[in-house]
């Protein structure tokens, strides 16, 4: 194994929207930034694991029109500002910016992988040791790509389908905070790279 390798280590991927926050449809408002229940608590929970917090968002209101880089930056600041009031951080951000429709195929829209690739190489990380959290389907698909660890936190807005997909092919929890716990009680060989 070279040292590059030995070196690689797992990390957490949350989706935004509806995940970390409640979904507003194309928030532009940082004011109108809520955190989900226990939001918080899971995010800490993954910093005092030592694994690195990264969120994948969508944001194809921005190629829509309905929100600027400007309005997300500003969104994304208010939500890095209400973790660290609970003693929480996010590692990294990525966001697409596109949609099909307005701008053309990407290969960063989820569930495109090319964000998490994006991450993987910033922040060497082995994709099989990671943990996959969302609220729907594409948000924890990638986890099959990557022969990670995929669990669905349903939201208001989860289609049913999705849950009973995801169910059958990779896990559901009730809250991030139970999708945490049962990820750390059950890591991945050498998670931390360890």
């Amino acid at each position: 194994m070279s040292v590059h390798t030995a070196t690689r280590r797992g990390a957490v991927f949350f989706d935004r929207d509806g995940t970390l926050i409640e979904d507003k449809h194309y928030l532009k408002d940082p004011n109108e930034v809520v955190l989900v229940a226990h939001a918080a608590n899971a995010v800490r929970f993954a910093n005092d694991a030592q694994l690195p917090v990264i969120v994948v968002t969508n944001q194809s209101g921005i190629a829509r029109g309905l929100l600027t880089e400007a309005d997300y930056a500003a969104c994304q600041a208010r939500l890095d500002d209400l973790l660290s009031e609970r003693n929480a951080y996010i590692d990294a951000t990525y966001h697409c910016p596109h949609h099909p429709d307005f701008t053309g195929p990407c290969a960063c829209r989820k569930p495109g992988v090319g964000l998490y690739e994006q991450a993987i190489a910033d922040h060497h990380l082995d994709p099989a040791l990671c943990l996959y959290v969302g609220d729907r389907w594409r948000d924890i698909v990638p986890a099959q790509h990557f022969g990670g660890r995929g669990v669905l936190v349903p939201s208001p807005d989860t289609p049913g389908e999705e849950i009973v997909r995801a169910a059958a092919e990779l896990e559901i929890a009730a809250t991030l905070m139970a999708a945490l716990q049962r990820f750390l009680a059950a890591p991945p060989t050498d998670r931390l790279g360890a």
